[in-house]
């Protein structure tokens, strides 16, 4: 796994966490950085004991902020520097997008640029009341490639898409939440124990069922032509052969909680 201090993986109780440490530039991300957390999801995506990932932000000011600027004489000096970056970025988000298992953006704070893209990777953004979002590509005069563009407009359609990106703007939490941009808005000393909450409701639930819905859907936003049904049949199949399936229905019957193995 790259090494870095700027970046911090840990795991609770069913729960992997991805935290952004880099909280003198509000999280700014640089390369590195960005290799760091594909390693780290692709470590929480073979580990059977992680049900879910929460992805953060240090520092209490921001979740991401954006690229780290001051890096780019270095790292996207040339344009084959560039392409290497937009690579390494791209693997990142996709790590994220196509992650097996539930994710969920804990925002607090600035959520920027990079940190948008990042977002709405995620399946789920829980945010605090004194979160602060944009997208400042019309002001820097930088392109947007289309998965980044296609994954917002998924979820907050193709008006408040535009809008995000012709103002540049920056918009508040509540803001947010009317695009359907987040799921919830909390209060800043709340967020925390919202978001655990919620990994507790995932982890007590039957992960090949979340599996299998979790794909459904992004099946669902691709064209018809590109969509795997027969996957999507042998993944709900595979719910109703499973040992969770049984410890379910018995569970139901015994009236008591069932305890979800995977399997």
């Amino acid at each position: 796994m790259i090494q870095t201090d700027k970046m911090i993986a840990h795991k609770q109780a069913g729960v992997g966490v991805v935290t952004f440490n880099n909280p003198l530039r509000h999280n700014a991300v640089s390369l590195e950085m960005w290799e760091a957390a594909k390693a780290m999801l692709d470590a929480f995506a073979a580990d059977d004991d992680v049900r879910v990932v929460v992805l953060t932000g240090a520092g209490g000011k921001a979740f991401v902020s954006g690229a780290d600027i001051s890096q780019f004489a270095s790292e996207r000096a040339s344009a084959d520097a560039t392409r290497a970056y937009d690579v390494t970025t791209a693997a990142a988000f996709n790590a994220i997008y196509e992650f097996p298992k539930p994710t969920i953006a804990m925002i607090r704070g600035y959520c920027l640029g990079g940190g948008l893209a990042l977002a709405v990777c995620c399946d789920l953004r829980i945010c605090s009341d004194n979160s602060t979002f944009a997208v400042p590509a019309a002001k820097l005069g930088l392109g947007y490639a289309y998965p980044g563009l296609k994954r917002l407009t998924d979820i907050v359609g193709p008006a408040f898409a535009k809008e995000i990106f012709f103002t540049a703007r920056q918009f508040d939490a509540h803001e947010a939440y009317g695009m359907g941009l987040v799921n919830r808005v909390v209060s800043s000393s709340d967020l925390e124990t919202h978001v655990k909450g919620i990994t507790d409701m995932i982890c007590a639930n039957a992960p090949l069922t979340i599996r299998a819905v979790k794909v459904a859907v992004n099946e669902i936003l691709k064209d018809e032509s590109r969509r795997d049904i027969a996957r999507l049949d042998k993944m709900v199949e595979a719910c109703f052969t499973s040992r969770d399936y049984t410890e379910g229905r018995t569970a139901f019957m015994e009236k008591r909680k069932p305890v979800f193995t995977g399997s």
